[in-house]
C-alpha cells in the first residue's frame, strides 16, 4: 500500500569512479567501488537510515530525522576518506583519495513498493549535480530543523537553480566535517600564503572586485548568475567560487567543465564536477579550454585589501 511520510532523504555518488576502471582495470576498480558502496550503506544502517536502493556508484538512502542523515553523511566522507588512505593499486602506488558528493533534502514523500517519490526525493538528486569534491549541500528545510550547534556547520550559498524544477532552492554547504579538507590542501603552496582577501574577476573589459563576504559567486548565464556570461557553451550554473578554509575553491557544475589555466603554469587543469584551489592569477575557460581563442574565459587574480582597496 502507498503510503505518505515525512523524511530526510540522502542521495551520494562516488565521482571519478568511470577514470578508475580505465587506469586500475575492470575487476580492480569494481572490487573497489562495490566495496566502497557497501561501506556507505552499512554507515547508513549505523545511523538509523533505510538503505532505499544502491546506483552503480551512489545511493539513496531515508532517514527519519535530518540530525541523523547528517551525522551519516559525515561519517560516510570519513569512511571514504580512509577507504582512499587504506587502498593500493596492483603496483603497489597508493591510490587518490575517491571523492564523494551528498544531497540531503526534507519533505513530504511518498513510499511505493519500497521506493520514494516526491518533490525532496528531485532536490536531493539535483543537489548532486551541483556538489564539488567531498561536498554535503542540503536544503534549508534539513537545515533549519538542526539543533543551533548542528546548523553552525553549514554556511548558506544562494538559491540555485535545479535541473527540471521552476522554482530555484535555497541550499546549504556542510563547512565542518571532522578531517582534513582534501580539496583545500591540492595545492599545498597555498597554506604557507598569507589570506587572501578578495578575488577580481574580469570577462571581456569589465572587472570586479568580490571580497569574502561576497561568496559565493556564480558563473553562467542564467538569471541567477553573479557574474553572467553570455555564450551558448557556459552552463546557466556553470562554476561556483567559495571562500572555503582560507582559499578561494573553484566548484565546476557544469555540462562541459571549466578550464583552469594558472599564469605561472602552462598546464590546463580540467574540472568536471571537480573542485580546485584558486591562487595566483590566471584564466577560467567556461565550457572550452583557454587554448581556444574563441572560449568564453574569465580572467582571475587572488589580491588582498590591504594592496588593492576595494572601489
Amino acid at each position: 500500500m502507498d503510503q505518505t511520510l515525512v523524511r530526510c532523504v540522502l542521495f551520494a555518488d562516488l565521482r571519478g569512479s568511470t577514470g578508475l576502471y580505465e587506469t586500475l582495470g575492470n575487476a580492480f576498480a569494481t572490487q573497489l567501488v562495490s566495496r566502497s558502496v557497501s561501506l556507505l550503506g552499512q554507515v547508513i544502517s549505523s545511523r538509523d537510515g533505510v538503505l532505499v536502493k544502491t546506483l552503480g556508484d551512489g545511493l539513496m538512502a531515508t532517514f527519519a530525522e535530518p540530525t541523523t542523515a547528517m551525522q551519516a553523511a559525515i561519517d560516510m566522507h570519513k569512511a571514504l576518506a580512509q577507504i582512499g588512505s587504506d587502498e593500493q593499486a596492483d603496483d603497489g602506488q597508493q591510490l587518490p583519495p575517491l571523492k564523494l558528493q551528498v544531497g540531503l533534502a526534507y519533505g513530504e514523500m511518498v513510499e511505493m513498493s519500497g521506493d520514494f517519490f516526491g518533490d525532496a526525493v528531485n532536490i536531493a538528486a539535483r543537489l548532486l549535480e551541483h556538489c564539488g569534491d567531498n561536498e554535503t549541500l542540503a536544503t534549508t528545510t534539513v537545515v533549519e530543523t538542526l539543533a543551533a550547534h548542528d546548523r553552525a556547520r553549514f554556511r548558506r550559498l544562494d538559491r540555485l537553480q535545479l535541473r527540471g524544477r521552476i522554482a530555484p532552492v535555497e541550499v546549504h554547504v556542510l563547512e565542518r566535517h571532522e578531517f582534513p579538507d582534501l580539496a583545500a590542501t591540492m595545492f599545498g603552496n597555498v597554506l604557507s600564503t598569507p589570506a587572501p582577501s578578495a578575488l577580481r574577476l574580469k570577462w571581456r573589459d569589465a572587472a570586479t572586485l568580490f571580497s569574502t563576504s561576497d561568496m559565493p559567486v556564480i558563473l553562467g548565464r542564467g538569471e541567477q548568475a553573479t557574474c553572467w556570461i553570455d555564450d551558448n557553451r557556459v552552463s546557466r550554473s556553470h562554476a561556483r567560487i567559495d571562500w572555503h578554509g582560507g582559499a578561494f575553491q573553484l566548484v565546476d557544475m557544469s555540462s562541459n567543465g571549466t578550464h583552469v589555466k594558472f599564469a605561472a603554469d602552462s598546464e590546463v587543469v580540467t574540472l568536471r564536477r571537480g573542485t580546485c584551489t584558486l591562487h595566483g592569477s590566471g584564466v577560467l575557460g567556461l565550457g572550452a579550454s583557454p587554448s581556444d581563442p574563441s572560449a568564453p574565459c574569465v580572467g582571475f587574480e587572488v589580491v588582498r585589501l590591504s594592496d588593492d582597496p576595494l572601489p
